[in-house]
C-alpha cells in the first residue's frame, strides 16, 4: 500500500491549478462532505488535493501512528492526485456530475470495485479475487464523480464464521481499533468503514449489514450509519450472508451526507430481483431533510431494549426530551419483545441456510476459474491455512455446511415465520398498536475491550434484529458518550419509509450536535 507524505503532499502545491491555489495541507478532520463540497466551489480546496490530504492521513493513522488498522487497501499517491485532477477538470468545464462530486469514499472490501484491488471479504482464501468489475452501487458512485479511494477492513466473512470471533478482525487486514480508544472494539462487520469516517480517513463509507453490521460500528465509533430498506440498494457483486436481510448503506459524519449518498446508490438493478421496485421507491433524500421533520410525529420508545446501564438510560431519556422539544410526542413501549420470543432461532436457520446456498452462487460467479467455489471449499482452505483460524474456529460455517437447500422445510418454515414475526406481527403491530410513526432506542452500549483471545463480549442494548429481519430502515446518529465512548440513537421506520427516517434523525441531529472527534487514547481507562 502506498502511502503519501507530508512532504509529498506540500509538493503537490506546486501542481495545483493556478486559478485555484488552496492553502497549505487543508484540515479534514470532522469535515463532513457537504463542507470539503462548499471549499472546492469556493476556491479553498480542489479535489487532487483533498485526495492527497486524505492518503496522507491514512498513512499517518492508519499505518504509522495509532495504527488503526481500518483500510486494507488504497490509492497510491500518483493515482489519488491524478483521479481527483481529472474530477477537477470535469468541474471546472461544468460538468460537475453532483452534490457527491470529487469526494473520496471507502468501500467495505466484500464490495467489489473495478481496478488492481482484491475484494476479499478479510478472507485470505479471497486474497487474488481481482474481479476487474464494480458492483452496481460502485457504478452508480463513479457516475456521481465520487472518488474510490480505497477498500475498508471488516470482520472477516461479515462476523458469520464464528460465534466466538473478534469483530473487526480479518486475516487479511487484522484489528480494526477503536479510534475513541484504541483497546476498545469498532463493532462489526463494517467495522473499518465506520473507524476510517469517525478517524476523518474518508469523509464517507459505504458498509453492509445483515444484523447491526452498519448500525452497531456507526454507533460504537460515533457516526452516522444508515441501513436501508432492503430492495432499495442492489446486492449484485457484494460478497454474501443472506438473499433476506443483505443490504448496502452509507457510513457518514453527517445525517446530511448519508442522506446524499442514498440519494446517489438507491435504484433498480435487473441482476438483484429485490430492486424491483426500488426506481419507483427512491427519492432526493437530501431534499426531504428538514429541522422541523420531528414536530407532530409520534416517536414510539423500544424501552425494554435500552440495556440496563443507568448512564446509557440518562442520554437516551435527554435526547427523548430533545426530540419532545422539537415537537415530537414521545409514546413509552414496553413491551417489544411480547409474542417474539420464536424470532431469532427463525432467522438463525435462514441465515446457515442463505450463507450456504447463497455464498456457492457468488463465488461460481468469480471470473477466474481457481479459487473456492463453495462453502465447503472455504472450510477446506481454512482448514490448511494456520492464519485463518488463528484466534477463532469455523463453527458457524461448518454448521451451515451441514444445512439443506433453500427448498428443504425447515428454511422455508423459518423464512415465513420471520417474515411474519418481524414486519407485520413485530414492527408493524408496534406502530399501529401504539399509534406511533417511528420507533426510536439505543443503538449500543460503551465499546467492549477488544480481546482475541476470548472473543466479542457485548452486552448492551438489541435492536438492529427486527429492521434487519423485517428488511425495514434503521438509522443511527451520535447521541453523546460515557466515559468518552460513543452511544447511538437509533431510528426505525417501516417499510420504504427511508426518507422519514432520514428525517427525523437529521432534526435530532441538527438540535443536539453530540458527534464528538476521537482522540486515538490508548485505553478508555481514566
Amino acid at each position: 500500500m502506498q502511502k503519501i507524505s507530508l512532504l509529498a503532499a506540500s509538493a503537490l502545491l506546486a501542481a495545483a491549478p493556478a486559478t485555484a491555489m488552496p492553502p497549505p495541507l487543508p484540515e479534514v478532520e470532522g469535515r463532513d462532505a457537504a463542507t470539503l463540497r462548499a471549499e472546492m466551489e469556493s476556491g479553498q480546496l480542489y479535489e487532487g488535493l483533498l485526495a492527497s490530504v486524505y492518503q496522507d492521513r491514512i498513512g499517518r493513522i492508519d499505518d504509522y501512528g495509532p495504527k488503526l488498522g481500518a483500510v486494507i487497501a488504497n490509492l497510491s499517491q500518483t493515482e489519488a492526485y491524478a483521479e481527483g485532477q481529472r474530477l477537477y477538470d470535469e468541474r471546472m468545464a461544468g460538468k460537475a456530475r453532483g452534490p457527491l462530486h470529487g469526494i473520496p469514499i471507502l468501500l467495505k472490501d466484500n464490495i467489489e470495485a473495478a481496478g488492481p484491488w482484491a475484494t476479499t471479504a478479510g478472507s485470505l482464501a479471497l486474497k487474488d479475487n481481482v474481479t476487474n468489475r464494480d458492483a452496481p452501487i460502485v457504478a452508480r458512485l463513479r457516475d456521481a464523480g465520487l472518488l474510490i479511494l480505497g477498500k475498508a477492513n471488516l470482520s472477516e466473512w461479515a462476523n458469520i464464521r464464528s460465534n466466538n470471533s473478534t469483530s473487526g478482525w480479518s486475516a487479511v487486514g487484522g484489528l480494526t481499533k477503536n479510534p475513541h480508544a484504541l483497546d476498545r472494539n469498532s463493532c462489526g462487520s463494517s467495522s473499518g468503514s465506520a473507524a476510517a469516517v469517525a478517524a476523518s480517513l474518508a469523509p464517507l463509507a459505504i458498509g453492509t449489514e445483515t444484523d447491526g453490521s452498519i448500525t452497531c460500528p456507526a454507533g460504537v465509533n460515533g457516526v452516522v450509519g444508515f441501513k436501508p430498506t432492503l430492495g432499495l440498494v442492489s446486492r449484485t457483486y457484494i460478497v454474501p450472508i443472506s438473499h433476506s436481510q443483505d443490504t448496502a448503506g452509507p457510513i457518514t459524519l453527517s445525517v446530511r451526507d448519508a442522506a446524499a449518498v442514498m440519494t446517489v446508490i438507491a435504484g433498480s438493478d435487473p441482476a438483484d430481483p429485490a430492486t424491483a421496485e426500488a426506481d419507483a421507491r427512491k427519492a432526493d433524500y437530501v431534499a426531504a431533510l428538514s429541522p422541523q421533520a420531528l414536530k407532530g410525529k409520534r416517536i414510539g420508545v423500544l424501552r425494554d431494549r435500552i440495556g440496563d446501564r443507568a448512564d446509557v438510560r440518562a442520554l437516551f431519556d435527554a435526547a427523548l426530551a430533545q426530540m419532545a422539544g422539537l415537537g415530537a410526542t414521545i409514546v413509552e413501549i414496553n413491551d417489544s419483545r411480547k409474542g417474539l420470543e420464536e424470532l431469532g432461532a427463525a432467522e438463525f436457520e435462514i441465515l446457515m441456510t442463505e450463507l450456504k446456498a447463497d455464498m456457492a452462487t457468488y463465488l461460481a460467479g468469480l471470473p477466474a476459474k481457481d479459487g473456492p467455489k463453495t462453502l465447503a471449499d472455504l472450510i477446506a482452505f481454512n482448514k490448511a491455512n494456520a492464519a485463518e483460524l488463528a484466534w477463532f474456529d469455523q463453527s458457524l460455517f461448518e454448521l451451515a455446511e451441514s444445512k439443506g437447500g433453500l427448498d428443504s422445510p425447515a428454511y422455508v418454515e423459518a423464512k415465513a415465520k420471520a417474515a411474519r414475526l418481524a414486519g407485520p406481527e413485530g414492527i408493524d403491530k408496534l406502530l399501529k398498536d401504539h399509534g406511533v410513526d417511528l420507533l426510536v432506542g439505543v443503538t449500543n452500549g460503551p465499546a467492549w475491550t477488544s480481546d482475541l483471545v476470548n472473543g466479542d463480549h457485548y452486552n448492551g442494548p438489541s435492536v438492529s434484529q427486527l429492521p434487519a429481519v423485517a428488511g425495514y430502515p434503521h438509522l443511527t446518529v451520535p447521541m453523546g458518550t460515557v466515559q468518552s465512548l460513543p452511544i447511538g440513537l437509533s431510528f426505525i421506520g417501516p417499510k420504504w419509509s427511508d426518507a422519514d427516517v432520514l428525517a427525523a434523525g437529521y432534526a435530532y441531529e441538527q438540535a443536539s450536535n453530540k458527534r464528538v472527534t476521537p482522540t486515538f487514547r490508548a485505553s478508555a481507562a481514566p
